[in-house]
């Protein structure tokens, strides 16, 4: 079965959201209210409710970072991960782990990068070349 994901969670500015979810990320915003805005997350359905944000530790291992579990992510194309990396670069995102690749020359060959929206929310954002190996062994 194919289908798509949706994830609700806390943040503590909408406006602020919009303008990372929407301006930065580049998601199209959906419904909203006055406590909540949706977003289409790179095909899946995000809502953003104010509120306070799940906690998070660097407990999670990747290569040599130690990052915030848990997160949230999205596996992109590498053509549009690569867009996306420059997008948040130009914006001057803090990045909690840069764009870099992993298991280079390996199966399951992958870029990724890791940041957190003004809330603290951290997010990962892989990239593949080919993603039938995206569940490479």
């Amino acid at each position: 079965m194919r289908s798509l994901f949706h994830l609700a969670y806390h943040v503590h500015d909408l406006d602020k959201a919009r303008g990372f979810y929407g301006d930065i990320l580049g998601c199209a915003e959906g419904r909203s209210t006055d406590s909540w805005v949706d977003f289409d997350f790179f095909g899946h359905q995000i809502s953003l409710h104010l509120g306070k944000p799940f906690e998070t530790a660097n407990t999670g291992k990747v290569g040599d970072h130690m990052v915030p579990m848990p997160h949230l992510g999205v596996i992109l194309p590498l053509e549009d991960w690569n867009i996306l990396a420059e997008r948040l670069q130009g914006a001057k995102v803090d990045f909690v782990m840069p764009p870099v690749v992993r298991f280079k020359g390996e199966p399951g060959e992958q870029w990724t990068m890791f940041f957190r929206d003004p809330s603290g929310n951290p997010i990962e954002v892989k990239g593949f070349a080919d993603f039938a190996s995206v569940y490479a062994k």
